[in-house]
């Protein structure tokens, strides 16, 4: 397995996105098959587990824990605070919620779904406008000092907002959207990231599935998956934006892989200090996946990716205006 560096925090080229195994894209997955496939991924080498308290919520992290107690050790598991969820109930609430004595209580909950004694990479899953960040860095900061959390980490957060946080605590990972689907990072996030030293998380980066090629305008998704919600997946924009993934096809032909090694090789190429975290239920397309690593797009590849993506306009914004309202980028 490749490995890459997210500040000081080593970890596998390519992470597994464990939020799909219980919640956004439709029923949970059978616990137990999910448990093996957790394990399958470190066997193939991956070292890099994401999760939160809101996939569920609750109950991913306890998946995840559960998969990887016999190896604790050997991994670094990622999850987030900062949304207002019943610890009781787990209903959640409309707005965020990081408050420092919440971030205490949220960590502390977490660490005992996860049954571990730390938390090794631990964002703040959205900026909350109500608390300033350097109280949330000050808070997390608090809790590396005592040894709960190791890394601490940011989700759309904005440059400003990084900034600031980076200045009380060391941010050693920003993770946000980002792909051939969604570039928006590359304009101002991604450079402050190389100025800062700070390591990048992608996620979605198969679009939501999409550049994989197996979503057409007539795929029907699960009533209880949210991509029937984000506008760039609606019927009519899916539509226009196949000519994307078509450009992703070309060069998989091309190249002997599949759109979906072509997408993660193209993440992969554009900056070292990143480890994308796709997601799947399913153990062929975890192996899939993987196979991205062996595959080598030149800058000439990059080059003529680029200029086949030029006339092409994504169609729909990449997520649902009320969650793209949490977003500071």
């Amino acid at each position: 397995m490749q490995m890459r560096r997210l500040g000081s925090l080593e970890v596998s080229a390519l992470g597994l996105g464990c939020m799909g195994m219980s919640s956004a894209y439709g029923p949970p997955a059978d616990t137990e098959e999910m448990i093996g496939l957790i394990r399958h991924a470190h066997d193939l080498g991956v070292t890099h587990f994401d999760t939160a308290e809101a996939y569920g919520p609750f109950t991913n992290e306890v998946l995840v824990g559960r998969a990887l107690a016999p190896i604790r050790d050997k991994v670094v598991i990622a999850t987030k605070f900062g949304f207002d969820i019943d610890p009781v109930t787990g209903a959640r609430g409309p707005g965020t919620n990081s408050r420092p004595d919440h971030i205490r209580a949220a960590a502390e909950a977490s660490l005992k779904r996860l049954g571990t004694d730390r938390i090794d990479l631990l964002y703040q899953h959205r900026v909350d406008p109500e608390v300033p960040i350097e109280e949330v860095a000050g808070a997390v900061k608090q809790l590396i000092a005592e040894g709960k959390v190791r890394h601490f980490g940011l989700s759309e957060a904005g440059i400003q907002t990084i900034r600031r946080a980076h200045a009380v605590q060391r941010v050693t990972a920003v993770q946000s959207e980002y792909s051939l689907f969604w570039r928006g990072p590359e304009i101002e996030l991604l450079p402050m990231l190389d100025e800062l030293d700070i390591g990048f998380v992608p996620f979605s980066p198969l679009g939501a599935g999409f550049l994989t090629g197996k979503i057409d305008a007539t795929t029907t998704f699960d009533p209880a998956d949210f991509r029937n919600m984000v506008p760039r997946l609606a019927p009519e924009a899916r539509k226009a934006n196949l000519a994307l993934v078509e450009v992703v096809k070309d060069v998989a032909s091309a190249k002997g892989a599949t759109p979906a090694q072509i997408a993660l090789a193209w993440l992969l190429a554009r900056r070292q200090a990143m480890s994308p975290i796709p997601g799947t239920t399913r153990r062929h397309r975890l192996e899939e996946n993987l196979g991205a690593l062996q595959v080598t797009l030149t800058p000439e590849d990059l080059a003529g990716i680029d200029a086949a993506l030029q006339g092409i306009a994504v169609q729909g914004e990449r997520l649902p205006e009320a969650v793209l309202k949490m977003s500071g980028l």
